[in-house]
């Protein structure tokens, strides 16, 4: 006989293992022991009178009835986040900029404690949206900002997207390179360059895919891996070392020895979108929502320039 008293504690770890598909990783998403998800899982199964994952040494998968928990076993937990919110006091929403400097989101979180002042929303700098995702899936962050479309699938599929803006490209010279003194660069004179964006950096994967499609039959290389630089000075004097262009967005901070030029002939957009854990209810995160839909109106951030570069996976038809 099927219990009605199903524990949501025990559809969490479902939920965790299912979505992992990994034991290991999904205790230490839930921060308990391997051995005590196996036991609630058991129990959950016992519970339901059906087995929910078929375990080997190698893989493991959702059975049938596994795959017919998953949808129910979300809708649940999120009817229980929604009905705690609704009777607890809000706690900080952590929101997570890339960087702590100039920047859409910056201006979005702005904003957004204009419009709630009673919120508290803390800034983050994680540096990297694949990074950021795997946290906001995890529990660990709220909200993000990046190329949303550049996340493997099965992670995306675990998260809410707003588009905010598309963001024009520029790039980052040393002071004294060749294309240094024009005051936009044409993609084309790139051409033979070296550019950095951020390859071997497992935060900025979505990044570095971006840059690949953008560079790609144009004659650029993609930089190869180099030492992550944090802070002003590290980074000043990696690139002074390396001397390679970087790939930034124009509301990239300036950097010590180095001049930013906007990119030109197509104007390359990056795609930013505001990314948040599906189910996640918080009056913030509804301010950031206001915020980022009354900026990008305001300010036409998501008008698409004639013959401006887009990734491919962000175009409509008509785009071509």
């Amino acid at each position: 006989m099927i219990s009605r008293d199903v524990e949501p504690r025990l559809l969490r770890g479902f939920v965790a293992a299912a979505e992992e598909l990994h034991f290991t990783r999904a205790a230490t998403r839930l921060f308990i022991a391997q051995q005590a998800l196996s036991r609630d899982i058991r129990r959950l199964e016992q519970a339901l009178g059906a087995a929910l994952f078929v375990r080997t040494t190698r893989a493991v998968e959702l059975t049938a009835d596994g795959e017919r928990l998953l949808p129910l076993a979300r809708r649940v937990l999120a009817a229980q986040e929604e009905l705690t919110a609704a009777f607890t006091a809000p706690r900080a929403l952590l929101v997570d900029l890339n960087t702590d400097g100039p920047s859409t989101g910056r201006r979005v979180l702005e904003r957004a404690r204009e419009l709630a002042p009673g919120q508290e929303l803390m800034a983050r700098f994680e540096s990297g949206l694949t990074h950021a995702a795997a946290e906001i899936a995890a529990g660990r962050l709220d909200v993000s900002f990046g190329y949303v479309q550049g996340l493997p699938p099965g992670l995306r599929a675990r998260l809410a997207h707003r588009p905010v803006r598309y963001e024009p490209l520029a790039v980052l010279l040393p002071e004294g390179h060749a294309l240094s003194g024009l005051e936009a660069v044409p993609l084309d004179a790139l051409a033979g360059e070296t550019v950095y964006a951020g390859a071997g950096n497992p935060r900025t994967l979505e990044w570095t895919g971006l840059a690949r499609e953008l560079f790609a039959g144009r004659g650029i290389a993609l930089a190869p891996p180099a030492p992550v630089a944090v802070g002003k000075e590290e980074f000043g004097r990696v690139m002074a070392k390396t001397r390679n262009p970087v790939l930034v967005t124009v509301d990239f901070l300036d950097m010590p020895g180095c001049v930013k030029r906007p990119l030109t002939d197509p104007v390359p957009l990056s795609p930013l979108s505001m990314v948040w854990r599906k189910g996640l209810g918080h009056p913030g995160l509804d301010a950031l929502n206001e915020a980022a839909a009354g900026l990008a109106a305001e300010r036409g951030w998501l008008d698409v320039p004639p013959g401006s570069w887009r990734p491919a996976l962000t175009r409509g038809p008509a785009d071509g």
